[in-house]
């Protein structure tokens, strides 16, 4: 593979370049540069007033309901419960300005329909459906506490504490805090890191961009220097941390366009289907897992994982080479024949996976005759998708062309003895 790498490598590029044409969306509001900013000079700073953090909520009239109430709230939970209450107030709140300019709905997977869920890659739909499960057990779990706000509502707790206001809150919160650790309480349990930031939480994510932020206890702002730098009149960026483009629709809602962190994950399940005929998989798959070798498994537009490569040539090895399992999970290489079946097995997965988002881009263009929420969702999962199928194309180029048929002898069972 390695007398292929120049060839894939423009092949590669040649894909990101129509990857972008194809992912490349509007980031939305953002926040332009009045004037250019330098490599280190300050790009936002904002004063801790600013902040909503859980002090914040403590302090306010919600506190005594959270400092009395038992268990512990968690501060995520803190957090949410007063932006409900502050969305309830409307006009009346200090926040109004802030909160009435927050997304009425985010397009993270809690808000998924089940058709906009069957349409995500595998790998993926289950973490989503976990996200979608977990808020709606947070509305459930904390009713009492709920309802012990009723004095400080004007309307039905029931109707104001609703599972879809909780959700927009939890999505306000987790697609938009800052990270800023707290001292620990007596009144909250768990570890507290989360602060809104008004203003800051306008600038957009760019993969490439360098920034440092934190908490400065001098100024006592959160500030954000650049270090890349900023163009006068340009769109300033920041960058969330080196997340694949499933992290960020999963975390934040929106994917990245020519994110170089993107990658395609292989799921367990997949390598038990296209192996099943293997006599030993069992054994070879309980293996892999003990040594945590199941996880992180992927393909970029560059060519399969080093981990993926070397699952696939434990899995090439039969039962009567048991002994050398080990060695090759830590880089002992495999006979030339046994490596052309990993490179073939690689291929066929490409191809089964590209397969799955053809039918998914498919029905994603079925499905668009939805409201506007429905279409937004399944705009980010479309450009999930068409990333999706960029990084197969490339990884099959990379692997070296055309795929043979599926009955090749050196995609039949592994577990034979004729080796070494």
């Amino acid at each position: 593979m390695r007398g292929r790498s120049h060839r894939a490598g423009r092949a590669a590029r040649k894909r990101r370049q129509k990857q972008e044409s194809v992912v490349q969306s509007d980031t939305g509001r953002g926040l332009q540069a009045l004037k250019t900013i330098k490599p280190g000079q300050l790009l936002i700073s904002l004063p801790q007033s600013c902040l909503l953090t859980t002090s914040t909520v403590l302090d306010s009239y919600l506190g005594q309901y959270i400092k009395s109430w038992k268990p512990r709230l968690s501060p995520l939970l803190a957090l949410c419960a007063f932006l409900v209450c502050e969305r309830h107030r409307g006009e009346a709140s200090d926040w109004f300005p802030y909160v009435d300019v927050l997304p009425a709905a985010y397009t993270c997977p809690s808000y998924f329909t089940d058709d906009v869920m069957a349409v995500l890659p595998t790998s993926v739909r289950r973490r989503a459906l976990e996200q979608r499960e977990s808020v709606r057990e947070i509305h459930s779990l904390n009713q009492d506490f709920f309802r012990s706000l009723q004095p400080i509502l004007n309307q039905p707790v029931e109707d104001v504490f609703t599972y879809e206001a909780l959700r927009w809150a939890w999505c306000s919160v987790n697609t938009r805090s800052v990270f800023m650790s707290h001292p620990s309480n007596d009144f909250l349990s768990g570890q507290d890191v989360y602060a809104l930031a008004p203003f800051l939480d306008l600038l957009n994510h760019l993969p490439d961009v360098q920034v440092k932020a934190s908490f400065n206890d001098v100024t006592r702002c959160y500030e954000i220097r650049s270090v890349s730098g900023t163009l006068r009149y340009q769109q300033a960026f920041i960058n969330y941390g080196s997340h694949d483009n499933q992290r960020l629709m999963l975390e934040y809602g929106f994917v990245a366009p020519c994110n170089p962190h993107s990658v395609v994950y292989i799921s367990t399940d997949l390598l038990i289907d296209v192996l099943r005929g293997d006599r030993s998989l069992d054994q070879k798959i309980k293996f892999l897992r003990e040594n945590d070798f199941l996880h992180n498994l992927t393909v970029s537009s560059e060519g399969p994982s080093w981990r993926l490569m070397t699952a696939l040539r434990l899995l090439s090895l039969p039962q009567a080479l048991y002994h050398h399992w080990r060695a090759v999970l830590l880089g002992q290489s495999v006979c030339e024949e046994r490596e052309e079946w990993s490179v073939r097995t690689a291929k066929t997965i490409c191809q089964r996976l590209l397969q799955d988002t053809h039918t998914a881009l498919d029905k994603i263009s079925l499905l668009r005759q939805g409201d506007q929420s429905v279409m937004e969702q399944l705009d980010v999962v479309k450009s999930l998708r068409q990333e999706e199928r960029c990084i197969l194309g490339s990884c099959l180029e990379a692997l070296g062309g055309t795929l043979k048929q599926p009955d090749d002898p050196l995609l039949r069972q592994p577990d034979v003895d004729t080796v070494s």
